[in-house]
């Protein structure tokens, strides 16, 4: 069974102890970890990343920029994986720690801020998931501006977030808007546009939408297979979605607009 690991890094649960580690070796487990978590093998990387956080932990200390990156990954991992209430504890832990090291509008205290507000959404506190969507959104369009990719990842947040409280009229609105600026600035066949695509068919079936949500969504699958290929669990999962309006011919609950394959994760915070 898999330990779970304190805020200063000891291993509780566990008696091993990691020594120093050759950083390359570290580099390979988080790499490890991101691909299978890449593939919904979450299970699988949960001990990649743990063991990368405790080597990081002996070799580069609790302040190093690398240790602060798997830090966040497995807690990523972890919410992916259904432990809501120790993912949550390791992402507020790490978004602090980020805060102190690197400063409230850094690029990667913004990124934990915007996982940790997805992780929110997806456990059901969606007011503060909007609070903390809003503020990162804030920061990402000054720094970085409206279409930046990680502004693209904030803005369909923030939107989503408005949808799971019930308002999914004004989630709705929100992702075309931003869908707009993410078809011009990267085209129709990027991931950033083809997520979006997805949650605006989500919203659309939420809302008895029906003929509208299935043409969405066959553009996005189309998309999905131009970029990623017919077989990718992404674009089989989006198909799958559009079979379920299909056969389904009712809305979803306002709820389930945000459990679009493309939203219904915390992606892990970075391969550095």
């Amino acid at each position: 069974m898999m330990a779970w690991w304190s805020r200063d890094g000891r291993d509780r649960g566990s008696a091993r102890q990691r020594g120093p580690q050759d950083a390359a070796a570290l580099a390979g487990l988080n790499a490890d970890g991101i691909s299978y978590f890449a593939v919904g093998r979450v299970a699988e990387a949960i001990p990649r990343f743990a063991d990368a956080y405790e080597g990081c932990l002996a070799t580069l200390g609790a302040d190093h920029p690398d240790t602060l990156t798997v830090a966040g990954n497995l807690a990523a991992a972890c919410v992916a994986a259904g432990a809501w209430r120790r993912g949550l504890e390791l992402m507020a832990a790490n978004l602090a720690d980020r805060v102190r090291v690197f400063g409230d509008t850094d690029p990667r205290t913004l990124t934990a801020a915007d996982a940790m507000a997805s992780a929110y959404r997806l456990v059901g506190e969606v007011n503060e998931a909007m609070t903390l969507s809003d503020r990162v959104t804030a920061e990402r369009r000054r720094i970085l501006g409206p279409a930046h990719p990680d502004t693209l990842v904030s803005r369909m947040g923030m939107a989503l977030a408005r949808a799971a409280t019930g308002d999914v009229v004004a989630g709705l609105t929100l992702l075309e808007v931003t869908l707009h600026d993410a078809e011009q600035a990267h085209g129709a066949r990027n991931r950033h546009t083809i997520a979006l695509r997805a949650n605006i068919a989500s919203c659309l079936a939420a809302l008895g939408r029906g003929d509208e949500a299935v043409a969405a969504y066959r553009q996005a699958v189309e998309d999905s297979a131009g970029l990623l290929g017919a077989n990718h669990p992404d674009t089989v999962a989006l198909h799958e979605e559009m079979l379920g309006v299909v056969q389904d011919g009712a809305a979803r609950n306002a709820a389930s607009s945000s459990d679009s394959t493309s939203a219904n994760r915390v992606e892990v915070i970075s391969s550095t």
